[in-house]
């Protein structure tokens, strides 16, 4: 099975700290570099996590708040720097298309790569990215200013066909892809070798939430439901739940019922208020309603 990984730059929140850079990741799947979120700093956790900046292709951009987009220039600079040729596709809120178009042309307009900005309407679920192997779709939060998650998912593979019965009915290569697609195999003796018995299943195709700033959503479990990881933002503890509403962001008791209510693999928490120098309070509650919970931390790769 190929690699669909996700490696965290920056759980923090907007505060900056010396424990927690701020919001930034790279989903890492079937060799492809994604990056969700830029916040300041970000290029410096890509260089200490060793993940070649060449290879980010797209960059996915939740919303205009600086702990998550402040990054994004200053990594486009460095592109440029290190002679990048192919192009970097951005994707986010409308309202970034211009203020990225002036500060390309303030402090990147000789470099020999094209940016190319997607606006997103982060008030819709729909599909904003595919390629042959996965789609990535966009999940409306809410947030105090326009802001969208994003979901990875792997397309379903072909089911595999098995070596030992290649080599005893003397299947030859030419047949293998029709096998796959569903054929079945008709012997020289005119005996029909049923396909089930030529193949076998393929992985279940996996997939990723990315959950930005957000209030609790009672039913935004219905856009996540099933899927391998979710990453939710979790800024507050229950005792600050009144905070937390007030500024339209979650706990990690309502990112667990989330979890919970979705039937995911596993939750990820992040996005830790500067308050706490200690995140297990979060963690505790959390997987007391959802066990299958981790902290997120600077570094860490995480298996989806």
């Amino acid at each position: 099975m190929e690699p669909f990984k996700i490696h965290i730059l920056g759980c923090g929140s907007a505060l900056p700290t010396l424990q927690h850079n701020a919001s930034s990741q790279i989903v890492e799947i079937r060799g492809k570099m994604f990056m969700v979120d830029c916040a300041e700093g970000t290029q410096i956790q890509l260089r200490r996590s060793k993940i070649n900046f060449q290879r980010v292709q797209a960059v996915f951009i939740s919303h205009m708040h600086g702990d998550h987009c402040f990054g994004l220039i200053g990594m486009i600079s460095t592109f440029g720097l290190m002679g990048r040729t192919s192009p970097l596709e951005v994707y986010g809120p409308e309202a970034l298309g211009p203020v990225l178009d002036m500060l390309m042309k303030t402090f990147c307009n000789d470099y020999s790569f094209e940016v190319r900005f997607h606006a997103v309407d982060t008030t819709k679920n729909v599909v904003v990215y595919e390629d042959r192997s996965l789609t990535v779709e966009t999940i409306p939060l809410q947030h105090r200013i326009p802001c969208c998650g994003y979901l990875f998912r792997e397309k379903p593979t072909l089911p595999h066909i098995r070596r030992d019965m290649i080599d005893f009915y003397e299947i030859p290569f030419s047949q293998i892809n029709n096998i796959k697609a569903g054929a079945d195999w008709t012997t020289p003796d005119g005996d029909i070798i049923p396909n089930s018995r030529l193949v076998t299943p393929a992985e279940k195709p996996r997939s990723y939430a990315y959950c930005s700033d957000t209030k609790y959503i009672p039913d935004l479990w219905k856009l996540v439901e099933g899927v391998s990881t979710l990453y939710h933002e979790s800024t507050y503890a229950s005792d600050y739940a009144d905070r937390a509403k007030m500024y339209y962001h979650s706990t990690s008791q309502q990112a667990a019922m989330v979890a919970r209510d979705a039937h995911v693999g596993k939750l990820l928490l992040g996005h830790y208020s500067a308050r706490y120098n200690d995140e297990s309070k979060l963690l505790n509650e959390a997987r007391a309603i959802f066990p299958n919970t981790f902290l997120t931390n600077e570094g860490m790769t995480i298996d989806v």
